[in-house]
């Protein structure tokens, strides 16, 4: 028999402790909720990992017997006032949720370093945040591309067409400065600028920053929210794998992609 926090001891020592998290958000003066949100005290007999905590996943993991599902996004953000939709689904199932946000975006080969890989670099020349050796934002070195060509690159790899660009097709890409999720702000166009990016990829810009990375001479590449961290959470799920003692599935909501 395995307990749900057994599994957070396996998730915490083979990625990263959920006190990565709450590092980050002392020193960058962040907000996150990570770790056990939904504890049903049952063994765990199988576990669904989905980016997010959904209606969806929660079904897949009904119909596959699994009572634990571990998601990247918090299933519980913002505070609850009353208890109902899919997490009062997922209680009176028995169904016990972990979220491993911010640490496993910052984690040594964690969601943030995936990104990078992905999208062709290997060492970062340069990193935004950092917190002991886990890092967020990355500027790295590519294989000589053009836009057009990078934008191929995350269709296929990521696995996405939701994508949108705005540069000159043939310019010429060296160098990149990424951030999954929603990272792009101000600061992250100032670091990509300063750091010799031609290209800032992420997700989720506002307009402001978009014409603020055009006016600094940075291309953009917007991906899917969705596409940008599903890619490494399924890296570090499939990384883990052998060290999870009970029946396992990856749920991918393509809709999102």
């Amino acid at each position: 028999m395995v307990s749900v926090t057994e599994i957070l001891a396996i998730l915490e020592s083979k990625v990263a402790p959920v006190a990565l998290s709450r590092a980050y958000c002392e020193k960058f003066g962040a907000y996150d909720n990570s770790g056990i949100l939904l504890d049903c005290g049952k063994a765990v007999t199988g576990i669904l990992f989905s980016l997010d905590f959904s209606a969806a996943a929660l079904s897949v993991a009904k119909q596959k017997g699994y009572n634990l599902i571990v998601t990247h996004h918090p299933a519980i953000y913002s505070p609850v006032r009353k208890i109902e939709g899919t997490l009062l689904d997922a209680a009176m199932s028995g169904i016990s949720v972990i979220s491993m946000h911010l640490n496993f975006d910052m984690a040594t080969m964690g969601i943030d370093e995936r990104l990078m890989l992905g999208l062709g670099g290997k060492h970062p020349v340069a990193v935004l945040e950092t917190v002991g050796e886990n890092a967020y934002g990355r500027v790295y070195d590519v294989p000589v591309t053009t836009l057009e060509s990078l934008q191929k690159r995350i269709e296929g790899e990521f696995r996405t067409q939701r994508t949108v660009f705005y540069g000159e097709k043939n310019k010429r890409i060296c160098r990149i400065a990424s951030f999954c999720g929603a990272g792009a702000d101000e600061k992250a166009v100032a670091f990509a600028a300063e750091n010799g990016a031609d290209v800032l990829v992420s997700a989720d810009f506002k307009h402001h920053i978009i014409a603020m990375a055009i006016e600094r001479g940075l291309s953009v590449a917007q991906m899917t929210h969705y596409a940008s961290e599903s890619y490494g959470f399924i890296g570090i799920y499939k990384n883990i794998l052998a060290d999870l003692p009970v029946p396992t599935d990856y749920f991918e909501d393509g809709s999102l992609l």
